[in-house]
């Protein structure tokens, strides 16, 4: 794979899976356009790339506002004349059922999770439109076609990650523009290990997310990354519209019944 004169935007690139997109995307010589709402993280991720010998440009935004993105696209088009790849990855996971769950922490969850990734693709594709295409990929989750307890708000949202996927693959088909997304198992990220700390007994946690997995552990960031980068590459030129389960066997037990009830979700802070 190379992304050779390539623009490629990952939003939650200060951390997780989506730093982890970032110095994939650019060892393959992609020039990397690092967007997260925490500027610490994010510079650090642009940091090491150029330090690395690569080409990365950081923007603070916050992906649930509409005028953020906006504004960010501007910036990331002024700076790098156009955009091939967009890796919707920006997410945050809050705990609680249906009665448990505020409507504020419904909204926020929604509106990072899915708002977010309909917002950067809305400002995105008219510029991928005139490159002649590109390639759009959101990190969805096992929690697209299953449920855990208590997640209520994290599961709607990757649930309709989903189906944003699917309608963005139909509708642009036609302007040369694949989308796909990956659905991720328990990831050793720090959004998982912030969520094993939320219970009385985290290393139980932990070790129930492992054994969840058909392979026995977790997976790793780079693991999915190189996926993403997979299904952003001409390799994939005959993708559009899927869903990639990159969960080590998560979801092979019977669908994924066993995922469904050994439940890890963490306790309601």
């Amino acid at each position: 794979m190379d992304f050779t004169n390539k623009v490629i935007v990952v939003t939650g690139g200060g951390s997780g899976i989506g730093r982890a997109c970032c110095y994939e995307f650019a060892a393959l010589k992609g020039a990397v356009v690092v967007v997260d709402r925490d500027e610490k993280g994010g510079e650090e991720t642009r940091h090491k790339i150029v330090a690395d010998g690569g080409r990365a440009e950081f923007f603070a935004a916050d992906v649930s506002s509409e005028s953020q993105v906006e504004d960010l696209i501007k910036k990331a088009l002024a700076r790098t004349g156009g955009i091939d790849v967009l890796v919707n990855n920006a997410g945050i996971q809050r705990y609680g059922t249906a009665t448990t769950t505020s409507a504020q922490e419904w909204d926020e969850v929604l509106d990072v999770n899915l708002k977010g990734a309909f917002l950067m693709a809305r400002y995105t594709i008219p510029a991928m439109i005139q490159r002649g295409g590109g390639a759009i990929v959101n990190t969805a989750s096992v929690q697209s076609v299953a449920a855990v307890r208590n997640s209520l708000a994290y599961v709607v949202s990757k649930h309709g990650l989903l189906g944003l996927t699917r309608c963005l693959a139909l509708d642009y088909a036609k302007n040369n523009i694949r989308a796909n997304c990956v659905m991720p198992g328990a990831i050793d990220t720090p959004m998982l290990r912030w969520a094993a700390s939320l219970d009385d007994h985290p290393e139980k946690v932990i070790d129930a997310c492992n054994r969840l997995h058909a392979v026995g552990r977790m997976g790793t960031a780079d693991e999915v990354a190189r996926v993403i980068a997979f299904l952003a590459s001409d390799e994939a030129s005959f993708m559009t519209g899927a869903a990639i389960p990159v969960d080590g066997g998560l979801l092979v037990p019977v669908g994924g019944m066993m995922f469904q009830e050994s439940g890890t979700g963490a306790k309601k802070a």
